[in-house]
């Protein structure tokens, strides 16, 4: 009986492993294929989360990309020159500074969004059809899954 556990143990290990390697590989393929503004991993980053969630003080940016208040300063001084993103008084707090996208960087945002589309895409079109359909099943349960664990602010 204990070795018919262990067996099974040893089995789901090597399931997770390479579910786990899968998922790395399919993320590094879908973010690697966005080329639109030449951006880092993570301005590339930080501008799609102020696309999607909108103006963000400084503090709140660099804590949701778990980065350093002095790393995101230099990123987001970066963006700016880059005509990505302005910074603008916070209206419910004077002293406050929130970091917006501009018209540039939704459109960098949008234009990196349709690319890593078209190369999942491309990748789905890749499998059988009863592959497809798992896909479509298992990623958005597994998304649905990932936001009931996320923090709430």
């Amino acid at each position: 009986m204990q070795q018919r556990t262990l067996d099974t143990t040893v089995a789901q290990d090597a399931l997770d492993e390479e579910l786990m390697r899968s998922v790395e590989q399919l993320v590094r393929y879908v973010l690697h294929t966005a080329t639109a503004g030449g951006l880092s991993t993570a301005a590339s980053s930080a501008l799609a989360r102020l696309g999607r969630e909108g103006p963000q003080r400084m503090t709140e940016l660099a804590r949701a990309e778990h980065a350093s208040q002095p790393n995101m300063t230099q990123l987001v001084t970066r963006m700016e020159r880059a005509g990505l993103v302005r910074r603008t008084a916070d209206a419910t707090d004077g002293r406050g500074v929130l970091v917006e996208i501009t018209g540039t960087g939704m459109e960098v945002f949008r234009r990196r969004r349709a690319e890593r589309a078209q190369a999942l895409r491309r990748l789905v079109e890749e499998v059988s059809e009863p592959e497809r359909d798992a896909v479509r099943t298992a990623l958005p349960a597994l998304a649905h899954a990932l936001r009931a664990h996320r923090p709430h602010p």
